[in-house]
């Protein structure tokens, strides 16, 4: 495809909607190079920094000071490259804006922006749990309170921006990014995430939403491989979080995914980032390339012969800023322009939404005249009080046969946590936090907050005894260690044995950007020791910190309890200790699917009936645990779901009473699910579309109500137009797998199409 065919497209280069007066006159005064220094980044280093794929490779070279002489559109990650005192570099960011405004004839700031999926990722800096844990955790009233907090941090320090939320739906758990991902369901993902960018961005700070999209469909779970999904997958599954956060988010960025969809990069498809996301959804913001994404047009993908050429069709495409640094957007594309090959109107559109981004954000009227901030507590009380409502709240208890909990205050008692990850705190966090994405290549340098291992947690929760030994590493085949831990294992009334991933990137880890796997089983020979402890005949108490479910049905069948978490962040040792004592009852629910084997990947629980067991073939795709499981130390009833009849174009009510049956209060997280019983499409065996967690003291009932819309139960017809159909659908409460009380309705009336104006969330209250 050559840049000629892309520029002439006639919608390429119209002007974006909704820009000021005063930001088309500025853009209209700036020269070519000042225009192009408004759609780049720069991103300074130092040497032997990588935290990005082929950073060395493609990074800018030379200093800030030749970088910003034109200006500058983005600011790379000023306290999220090093560990840096907030302090000082704050004070250096309000010097390197000052010179922009003084020094440069524009005399713009430049925005800039930061990682913080986990939290901000600076050194100090809160770490919160992993999106798998907000999923897991089935509070997105407390995801909007987390991004609050983290969007003032942000703001405090002068920065703009925030890459986060992935809504990329969770297909395929070999992949390594499914830690950073919410769940596999799409409402749940759409609500989660959406209320994460309401918080951040209620502080001032824009949100960012990634990967647009499809990345997480990638062939064998491989990151950065090709994509192989229809246009129906797209369309109902993959792109509904995306709609949610640009539709009732009103979210402000979005990042394109690396992902190449049936052979054409997402980097270069006008399709979706301007016809979808424009001309359909309506949406005003900066669409930002993923780190290095525009160069890989050229060379990783191969659909442009060089780097000024991959700057065309990704302008044409809809990418306005091209991030980290100006690979492409600058000498490439410049040269392009004059040499005719490019329209400079493409230019223009870009730096037009990227000026009126800074001008909602108040950077073309700021001067930075003011002192820099100092003493900005970024791990404040408020922050750890939600970071530990947070943990507590997402710990799934997967199985328990009477083990826990466990009695903190018995004196004699003699507990054996082996495993490890029972005394790292990396464990704790996931790879975009500061500590596993910048400290694990900083050996030496101290974390900056507290955050204890389990072995510590544990230690702070139980009284009695405690014995410890790691038995092996993460991911090697080191089995000289399993002599002392089952000593320990053998000495205790109780083992709690610690297992699960390390998070890094590009192979530093287990989990995390580019650490997929070929299996499902616990890295290394971490099986080898849960199994070598059970044989003891020691109760085993299996604690998994992981980013992603592990085929672990054995040690569910085996194991007198298992509990997993998704990297918990900072307060999630102590999180996990008090879910084992019983000071917390646990109330987490798996976003995910705990799968049977490695063989059945990629799985959904929202398969069709094809895709569930059955004689057609001899192997089995039942999950070891369903999405939606957990348990409590308390019991639930659910009794007399009650719905009515409802047209296609409105909206389904339904009711459920709830009760604790046990003696202790809990949590239960009320799952409201549908089956479209006959369709003109094949529909799931089961579909969310409704979720209301509920805190009940022992005995007590509650009526939860719930108003679905029928946006829900949309799908893509034979002519791709999303409809609701008319016809029996089948409700219940419980998890994807069990029914605990049932009703059926029928949508009457004719096939309603789905517009972008429908409701898309269900309400919930307690009657």
């Amino acid at each position: 495809m050559s840049t000629g065919s892309i520029s002439a497209r006639s919608r390429a280069a119209e002007r974006p909607e909704g820009v000021s007066p005063r930001v088309r006159a500025l853009v209209a005064e700036l020269s070519l190079d000042e225009k192009l220094a408004q759609i780049v980044g720069f991103w300074e280093g130092e040497e032997g920094d990588s935290v990005a794929p082929l950073q060395g490779e493609l990074a800018s070279t030379g200093k800030l000071d030749d970088a910003t002489k034109h200006g500058l559109g983005h600011l790379t990650r000023v306290y999220g490259t090093n560990p840096v005192e907030p302090d000082e570099r704050a004070a250096y960011l309000w010097r390197r804006q000052r010179s922009l405004v003084t020094d440069t004839r524009p005399g713009i700031p430049a925005l800039v922006h930061e990682e913080c999926l986990t939290g901000l990722a600076a050194w100090k800096a809160a770490t919160f749990p992993t999106p798998l844990a907000w999923g897991a955790a089935f509070d997105h009233e407390l995801v909007e309170r987390m991004g609050a907090l983290i969007g003032g941090s942000m703001r405090s320090l002068g920065i703009h921006q925030g890459l986060a939320p992935v809504l990329d739906v969770v297909r395929d758990a070999r992949w390594g990014r499914v830690e950073e991902c919410i769940a596999e369901d799409p409402y749940l993902v759409g609500t989660i995430g959406t209320s994460y960018v309401r918080g951040i961005q209620s502080e001032g700070v824009d949100a960012t939403l990634k990967h647009f999209v499809g990345y997480s469909a990638s062939r064998a779970g491989r990151n950065f491989a090709p994509v192989h999904a229809g246009r129906r997958e797209l369309q109902d599954t993959l792109l509904i979080p995306f709609e949610m956060a640009v539709l009732d988010g009103g979210v402000h960025s979005i990042m394109h995914s690396y992902a190449e969809i049936d052979g054409l990069p997402v980097a270069a498809d006008p399709e979706l980032l301007t016809v979808k996301l424009r001309e359909e959804w309506g949406f005003t913001g900066v669409v930002v390339a993923d780190y290095f994404g525009v160069a890989f047009l050229h060379l990783l993908h191969a659909v442009a012969a060089d780097l000024g050429e991959a700057a065309a069709q990704a302008l044409a495409a809809g990418i306005d800023i091209e991030l980290p640094t100006g690979d492409a957007y600058l000498a490439p594309l410049k040269a392009a322009i004059e040499s005719g090959a490019v329209d400079v109107a493409l230019v223009d559109r870009a730096v037009e939404r990227a000026l009126a981004q800074k001008e909602r954000l108040g950077l073309l009227d700021a001067t930075f005249d003011e002192d820099p901030p100092t003493g900005i507590d970024l791990d404040s009380p408020a922050h750890r009080a939600v970071a530990r409502e947070l943990a507590e709240k997402s710990v799934v208890l997967v199985s328990n046969g009477g083990a826990l909990p466990l009695d903190a205050s018995n004196p004699s008692q003699v507990l054996g946590v082996i495993g490890p990850n029972a005394d790292r705190f990396s464990a704790l966090f996931g790879c975009y936090s500061f500590a596993n994405h910048v400290l694990s290549q900083r050996p030496g340098v101290e974390l900056g907050l507290e955050a204890p291992s389990m072995l510590e947690g544990i230690r702070d929760e139980f009284a009695g005894t405690i014995l410890s030994a790691p038995g092996c590493g993460i991911d090697d085949d080191d089995r000289s260690g399993f002599d002392q831990a089952l000593e320990v294992a053998l000495e205790a009334d109780t083992a709690i044995v610690v297992v699960g991933d390390e998070a890094g990137l590009f192979g530093r880890g287990t989990v995390g950007e580019g650490c997929d796997r070929d299996d499902l089983e616990l890295p290394g020979v971490q099986r080898e020791l849960v199994e070598a402890i059970l044989d003891t005949g020691t109760p085993v108490v299996l604690v998994m910190l992981t980013g992603r479910p592990y085929a672990v049905s054995w040690a569910i069948e085996r194991c007198a309890a298992v509990v997993q978490a998704f990297f918990p962040g900072e307060e999630g040792s102590g999180a996990i200790a008090r879910v084992l004592s019983g000071r917390v009852n646990p109330s987490g629910r798996l976003p995910v699917t705990l799968p049977r084997s490695v063989g059945a990947q990629p799985y959904s629980y929202l398969h069709p009936k094809l895709g569930g067991d059955g004689e057609v073939t001899n192997l089995s795709t039942a999950p070891a645990a369903c999405f939606g499981h957990g348990l409590s130390f308390t019991t639930f009833a659910h009794e007399d779901l009650q719905t009515a009849d409802a047209p296609t174009d409105g909206a389904i009510t339904a009711s459920v009473t709830v009760t604790n049956t046990g003696d202790r209060d809990g949590d239960e997280v009320v799952q409201l699910y549908a089956h479209d019983v006959v369709g003109s499409i094949t529909r799931p065996v089961a579909q969310l579309v409704g979720y209301h967690r509920v805190t009940l003291a022992a005995g007590e009932s509650r009526r939860v109500e719930f108003t679905v819309p029928t946006t829900r139960l949309a799908f893509s017809d034979r002519s791709y137009t999303r409809i609701v159909e008319p016809g029996a659908i089948e409700l219940w409460t419980g998890t994807s797998q069990d029914r605990l009380t049932q009703a059926r309705l029928t949508l009457v009336g004719e096939a309603h199409p789905v517009t972008f104006r429908s409701a898309r969330w269900t309400t919930t209250r307690l009657a």
